[in-house]
């Protein structure tokens, strides 16, 4: 975990270097004893459509549900895996058998035990038809799960895959109650609303638009359970209400987005706040423009690199981003492994943007489209409106449709768009959070978190699987380079930005970010000074 100390330090260094993006903030109070009780406001943003973890990968729930569910396995700042609902774990010297110890007294928060059983049915059942980025990984490498008794599983692979460690984060493979879903019909079953865990906190109850309530779970399995009685989200859709919020110390926590940059860095220069970019090491997410490849204009490669020329991304990431974020230049963030930054670039030019579209060969109806942006708040939104404009210079007709969370999952989830804002968390490894955005066999309905655009190419296919099978890091690198100057020669996606998320929280409130998740995972350890 990471103490008071070491995120007062972290706020000195951790952006300088390759990033220094963020104002610094001034030096919070010593770390104490911790002390049980108290509540922890927190903000849902916006509200989630279901606390469902597994049945929905969008940011909200995965921040609700977080401290409600658990997977086997938590992983440190620099990537190494911890203990969770295993307590140890080990890979045989072929790389194909990986055997999970499991803890032997969790419990369900109905008070049910948890055992192999549901760890297998989650894995084996649950998640291969819920859950794509599971369903892609199960079906493409894993041979087979089995229980060994109660408290043990293994997972035996078909061939090597170095990035199945990286697997059992808590959005990866939430762990789900066996006994609450087997036989239902998963996204209709009313636990995904009053959700059931093994966390450190339990659902109390969610009053619509207004807040998710959860409680001290007191059978947790740790030694003793979390430090604060509640947790509450509240749900603040509008960004001046959040802020006014946690000036006036309504919520404790600021998690990214909730607050726009230029906020951001003026909460952070008062001398009780404390602001750190630890906690997105795992997810690194990585902002892009999604066309859709299945009808014109983007199924011209003219048009999608005339996208790229039309849009200044330094503009973006300076200006509408308030410098917390860098440009993209590619599928694979420059702060994961395997970034390859020798690809073919895109620089900002306008009027290369508008010979493109000319050349095209496309005219009238063929260049109207419509923009879905992200419905996460005014950067986004004002982000849609840049582009939008940017392509309208370039010669498209673009309309932009604003949607809610749920109509914007649905556009992308039923391939009914054009274009469409999107940010994809990377995982730690490519295998894991970029392949599934382009590999042929993951162009599937039902998610906005799958190849949605549509993008087909046999040896992006090929290069995937074998660097993903690669032991060889030499080999891997190799592998995953070319496929990266492939997806950027033909524009798959339109890369714009790496997101540099920066957590706020008042000085009075203890170990909030312990891990690669951040404010993602459990905050079991997190408490609030007296």
């Amino acid at each position: 975990m990471f103490s008071k100390e070491t995120l007062t330090v972290t706020r000195r260094t951790a952006l300088l270097g390759a990033t220094a993006l963020l104002t610094l903030p001034r030096i919070g109070l010593a770390q104490a004893a911790p002390v049980d009780g108290g509540r922890l406001i927190l903000i849902a943003r916006p509200e989630p459509a279901t606390l469902g973890l597994g049945l929905n990968l969008q940011a909200p729930t995965i921040y609700v549900g977080g401290k409600i569910f658990e997977s086997l396995l938590t992983y440190s700042s620099d990537l190494a895996p911890m203990p969770s609902l295993a307590t140890s774990w080990s890979i045989s010297e072929d790389g194909l058998t990986y055997r999970f110890e499991l803890r032997q007294n969790a419990t369900w928060h109905d008070g049910t035990p948890f055992t192999s059983a549901d760890v297998v049915f989650t894995a084996d059942d649950m998640m291969r038809s819920s859950h794509p980025r599971w369903k892609l990984l199960a079906e493409t490498y894993v041979e087979r799960i089995e229980a060994d008794g109660d408290f043990a599983v293994v997972f035996t692979l078909k061939e090597p895959f170095s990035a199945f460690i990286y697997a059992f984060e808590l959005s990866s493979l939430p762990i789900m109650a066996k006994h609450v879903y087997e036989g239902t019909d998963y996204r209709t079953n009313p636990a995904n609303n009053a959700p059931i865990g093994t966390g450190p906190f339990k659902f109390v109850s969610w009053n619509r638009g207004q807040s998710i309530e959860l409680e001290r779970y007191e059978d947790y399995w740790d030694e003793t359970p979390a430090h604060l009685d509640q947790v509450t989200f509240l749900v603040i859709p509008d960004a001046a209400s959040r802020e006014t919020a946690f000036e006036q110390q309504i919520v404790d926590v600021l998690r990214p987005g909730d607050v726009e940059g230029f906020v951001a860095r003026r909460l952070s220069e008062a001398d009780d706040v404390i602001m750190t970019t630890m906690g997105e090491e795992f997810y690194a997410p990585h902002a892009f423009i999604q066309m859709n490849l299945r009808k014109p204009p983007f199924n011209n490669l003219k048009i999608r690199q005339a996208v790229m020329h039309a849009v200044d991304r330094e503009f973006i990431s300076n200006n509408i981003w308030f410098g917390m974020a860098s440009p993209a230049t590619g599928p694979v963030s420059s702060r994961t492994a395997f970034y390859e930054p020798d690809v073919t670039p895109y620089p900002f030019d306008i009027e290369k943007a508008r010979g493109l579209v000319a050349d095209s060969g496309l005219s009238g109806d063929d260049l109207k489209v419509t923009l879905t942006p992200l419905p996460y708040g005014q950067q986004w939104d004002r982000t849609a409106e840049y582009i939008a404009q940017q392509l309208t210079q370039a010669g498209l007709d673009v309309s932009i449709r604003g949607v809610d969370v749920s109509g914007w999952a649905q556009a992308l989830s039923t391939w009914e768009f054009d274009l469409a804002l999107n940010y994809t968390y990377q995982y730690a490894h490519p295998a894991l959070g970029v392949a599934r955005h382009y590999l042929s066999s993951n162009i599937i309905q039902g998610t906005p978190a799958a190849n949605n655009e549509g993008y087909s190419d046999p040896e992006v296919d090929r290069l995937f699987a074998e660097a993903a099978n690669s032991v060889d890091t030499e080999e891997t690198q190799r592998l995953y380079s070319e496929a990266q100057k492939r997806l950027v020669d033909d524009v798959a996606l339109g890369w714009i930005f790496e997101m540099r998320s920066p957590t706020i929280y008042r000085d009075t409130t203890n170990e909030v970010v312990t891990s690669a998740i951040g404010v993602m995972d459990t905050m079991k350890a997190t408490w609030k000074a007296a």
